[in-house]
């Protein structure tokens, strides 16, 4: 759906839809997923350690930018045409795994990884749960070329938090928005989804997949959807807590779509 189709009072997911004009799509409904047992990934828990060395935005930036990246895809539509999409996503490990929102390669016919450096791969999809809204593509890239983000501890995220967006917001890529914790556990009544952390740091389409990064540059959340009675921020959005993530690798990464 464009953006001139937007209504007020609605949920809204912020994966960029594409076709003369970058806009975002209601989300109808989903069921909650089921809870594969959790993987082991680099995080960290100490909150105290965070609170006592806070790091500069733009030092963040330089640490994280490299690790996500802008997602587009081409979707054909029921009367032939070509619609393309764009939203964002962040690099899990060094053999091309990347995470993103499953709506954002929803009938995806091809899908494409842009990294901040300029370089465009291809991708395949390896594995989309729709339910939890999470999908993981792959890319052939050389390992040395890839810069995995460090995923941080979820459950320690609290009301007045420093945060910060990276993404591709409008299809303008590496783009990065600051703000706060404003809320957590939060349920999306459109898209089924329960648990969000609450953030009015800018988040807009095609934000879609990118990083919700706490201030040491390690990723809290999954930006997910905004709620907007414009087709635009009005300080309300919501992601999907990285723990959440953290619980479903394992069957992300392992290629039956659910």
């Amino acid at each position: 759906m464009s953006l001139a189709g937007l209504f007020a009072a609605a949920l809204f997911v912020i994966g960029g839809i594409a076709g003369g004009a970058l806009g975002a799509e209601a989300i109808l409904s989903r069921t909650p997923a089921s809870t594969p047992a959790a993987v082991t990934r680099s995080t960290s828990t100490s909150s105290v350690a965070q609170a006592q060395t806070p790091t500069s935005a733009s030092a963040i930036y330089q640490q994280a930018a490299p690790g996500v990246v802008t997602i587009t895809t081409e979707v054909a539509s029921r009367f032939g045409r070509v619609g393309e999409g764009t939203g964002s996503g962040i690099v899990l490990d060094n053999n091309g795994d990347i995470l993103t929102n499953a709506h954002v390669i929803a009938g995806a016919n091809q899908i494409q990884v842009t990294f901040n450096d300029g370089r465009t791969l291809a991708a395949t999809l390896v594995n989309s749960n729709t339910g939890a809204d999470l999908a993981v593509v792959r890319v052939s890239a050389a390992a040395a070329s890839l810069h995995p983000l460090t995923l941080g501890n979820s459950d320690n995220v609290q009301v007045g938090d420093q945060v910060y967006a990276i993404g591709a917001p409008f299809g303008l890529p590496e783009s990065m928005t600051a703000g706060i914790v404003s809320g957590l556990n939060r349920h999306n009544a459109a898209s089924g989804l329960s648990g969000l952390i609450q953030t009015d740091a800018p988040i807009n389409p095609g934000n879609s997949g990118g990083a919700l990064l706490n201030t040491q540059g390690q990723v809290i959340g999954i930006n997910d959807s905004i709620e907007s009675p414009i087709a635009g921020n009005v300080g309300v959005g919501f992601a999907i807590p990285v723990n959440v993530v953290k619980q479903m690798l394992g069957s992300l990464e392992g290629g039956a779509n659910q």
